[in-house]
């Protein structure tokens, strides 16, 4: 079981049961109490989750919450909807595989801190006077969309695809789609139907790459499971870079008026360049939604995310990943625009990947990286693990994961230099490791 901010997750029937949903969902309502002990609930799309939701909500009404149903739903309508709700709880494991599930939990609209997981971790009840009731909850989320970027949306007539990979988007971006007046053609809609995997970063959409390309679309768009995060197939059936998406989320937030941005420390330096090129200002916060969602408030940002992911932020009206919002959004521009912004971010070169180490070694080999990456930088960061800006187009990052025995190591330089830097960086990880399993072997 993985147990972070982001969410609790497990493989239903082994390391995530019945009873651990119903544990943290009791403890997770001891939280809720007070004048508004109301929670919005709401499910993706995989096989058990069904049977979580009637722990979830058996749980609820037993610590005396007033539950609001929604049933399946993407985890942005759930966001949105929580915003009239103490709490919320997304039943979903995300990208993860059909036998995973979990909980996301929601309070007063965003995601929780490292305090409130603990208050969660911490197995309280809280024993009412009577129990809660459960309502069955309905969405304004697509009109929400209209409202929210209606003045500086244009069709451009275009005609764009859809893949939401049989998960809890199927249906909400066909309905958003149609009222933003927007022809498309969709494949995979039907719940728990689909072609492919759950996670469309790492599947191929071969069939998504087709319908875009055969029926001369102008996009394609591929959701995950519970419709956070989306990837995106160019009109020639080319599957975008995640710092290319959200560059082109970015661009049609400044065409709304959005000046203010927050991206995490992994996020392309053509966001920053971009940024400030049409007159606006960039903050970083640390890597993971929650980190920038929080950097967000802080500032007053209108928008931003996560380059690693794709994850598109608006925290005016959404405080999470919003691959809905995000397709919406990058649908207004019109093809001059696309291939402008694309063009520009092609320029650099992300690699990304993965070191299994101890959690033990983590922390150290971080701090034995400092000195040697020190020797090649510009400058140094430190909030996050350890990124090292080397010149105006590159940079490395090596930071530990919080739920797995990884570091990720983030490199993005020009064409030609970014494999090269990758390997150095992942060479040393790997020779730092080493010397320290040596030791502790001895």
């Amino acid at each position: 079981m993985k147990i972070s901010i982001s969410g609790i997750r497990g493989k239903y029937g082994n390391d995530l049961l019945s009873t651990d949903v119903s544990k943290f969902t009791r403890s997770f309502a001891a939280t809720l109490i007070g004048s508004n002990n109301s929670c919005i609930v709401s499910r993706d799309t995989r096989p058990s989750g069904q049977t979580l939701a009637y722990a979830t909500l058996t749980s609820l009404l037993e610590q005396g919450v007033q539950a609001f149903y929604l049933d399946i739903a993407p985890t942005p309508i759930t966001f949105r909807e929580a915003r009239k709700h103490k709490g919320g709880i997304v039943i979903t494991a995300s990208h993860n595989p059909l036998d995973w599930n979990g909980l996301k939990f929601i309070l007063n609209g965003k995601g929780i801190s490292e305090q409130d997981l603990e208050d969660i971790l911490a197995d309280k009840e809280y024993r009412p006077f009577k129990p809660g009731s459960v309502f069955q909850a309905t969405s304004s989320y697509v009109e929400d969309v209209l409202n929210f970027i209606h003045d500086g949306y244009h069709s451009h007539r275009k005609k764009v695809g859809l893949d939401p990979g049989g998960g809890a988007a199927s249906g909400h971006v066909n309905k958003l789609f149609n009222e933003l007046g927007q022809g498309y053609l969709a494949i995979n809609d039907t719940y728990c139907v689909s072609s492919r995997g759950t996670d469309p970063t790492v599947e191929e959409l071969n069939e998504l790459r087709l319908l875009v390309t055969n029926n001369k679309l102008s996009l394609g768009f591929a959701f995950d499971l519970d419709g956070d995060r989306v990837v995106v197939v160019d009109r020639y059936g080319r599957k975008m870079e995640p710092d290319a998406t959200l560059l082109l989320c970015v661009g049609a937030a400044v065409d709304q008026g959005a000046r203010k941005f927050v991206v995490s420390l992994d996020t392309s330096l053509a966001l920053e360049k971009f940024i400030k090129n049409s007159g606006g200002k960039i903050v970083y916060s640390k890597v993971g939604e929650a980190n920038v969602v929080s950097k967000m408030l802080e500032t007053g940002a209108d928008a931003g995310g996560e380059g690693s992911s794709a994850g598109y932020i608006s925290p005016n009206f959404n405080m999470c990943r919003d691959g809905l919002l995000a397709s919406a959004l990058i649908s207004s521009l019109d093809e001059e625009k696309q291939d402008e912004y694309l063009h520009f971010i092609r320029s650099y070169t992300q690699q990304r990947s993965k070191v299994y180490v101890s959690n033990s070694a983590k922390l150290r080999i971080i701090d034995e990286l400092v000195e040697p990456l020190r020797k090649i930088a510009t400058d140094t960061i430190l909030d996050d693990g350890i990124k090292v800006l080397l010149d105006e187009n590159s940079w490395i990052l090596v930071r530990p994961s919080n739920t797995e025995d990884i570091l990720r190591i983030s490199v993005e330089s020009t064409v030609n230099k970014t494999k090269d830097l990758f390997d150095f960086v992942k060479e040393k990880v790997l020779a730092i490791n080493e010397r320290i399993e040596g030791t502790a072997d001895n």
